[in-house]
């Protein structure tokens, strides 16, 4: 199996970041990713808090995948990572998918303040788990709609956007310190959430969600509070360009509105 040859032109994107240790022994991690997917952002999150050494490959979006990819993920998507580690147990492994991808780096680098292992603290285990799943499912449904829409229908479904975080999320931040559970750290919770919390407030920026959405936002308490925390974070801003992504959302908007006429 090839994993982007050496005259692939995006070897030159490539970047080693900080580093880390398991046991006391190094591990080689490749990130196959696209700084402009919300999705690959939740493995940059997750690498970047947990200190983890990796390089980068830039895999663009706007094109079919090149042959060599989907060798690595057949799907085509990112972030897919590789991974070999110095004890042998592990060698040029591929995981795939974000949230596959961010729960496997935590068991491998474990940091309790991050993801407490499951004998330490299930019940923390399960309340992340929860929060992330009624963010999915209750809430961030509302986002593509929303960036679809235009006139009243976007502002109808930024307010029940709105209405989602105050009935669903609100009350489950009511500890934020000012992370989730009280945590005065980033958790596994922000690593799967972040990177739709930003991308509200940049998109709203760049005009393509309604202000009155982001206003509301600001106005409950305890989501204010939290996401205010979580955009100042270095973990979740170091590979965050929100003009650029606004940019680009825009053109696919545009590009798919004229397709559909």
């Amino acid at each position: 199996m090839s994993y982007c040859p050496k005259d692939c032109p995006y070897l030159t994107n490539m970047t080693t970041h900080t580093k880390n240790t398991t046991n006391g022994e190094s591990s080689e991690i490749t990130l196959y990713t696209n700084h402009g997917c919300p999705w690959a952002h939740r493995a940059h999150i997750t690498l970047r808090t947990l200190n983890i050494p990796y390089q980068e490959v830039i895999i663009p979006l706007d094109r079919p995948r090149d042959p060599w990819y989907l060798e690595i993920n057949p799907r085509g998507l990112v972030p897919s990572i590789k991974i070999t580690t110095a004890d042998g147990k592990l060698k040029d492994e591929i995981i795939t998918e974000s949230a596959i991808v961010s729960t496997f780096l935590a068991e491998m680098f474990p940091d309790s303040d991050f993801w407490p292992r499951s004998e330490e603290d299930p019940l923390m285990r399960a309340r992340i788990n929860f929060f992330v799943d009624t963010w999915f499912t209750k809430v961030n449904t509302f986002m593509y709609p929303i960036l679809k829409a235009e006139g009243e229908e976007k502002e109808t479904l930024g307010s029940q956007l709105l209405a989602a975080v105050k009935k669903e999320i609100e009350p489950l931040l009511e500890n934020t310190g000012p992370f989730f559970g009280g945590s005065e750290h980033i958790t596994l919770a922000e690593a799967m959430t972040a990177s739709f919390v930003i991308r509200y407030r940049a998109l709203t920026d760049g005009g393509l969600m309604p202000a009155s959405l982001l206003k509301g936002l600001d106005a409950l308490p305890n989501y204010s509070k939290w996401s205010t925390a979580v955009c100042g974070e270095d973990s979740v801003t170091y590979v965050f360009d929100g003009p650029e992504i606004s940019k680009r959302t825009a053109e696919r908007l545009a590009k798919m509105k004229a397709e559909a006429k």
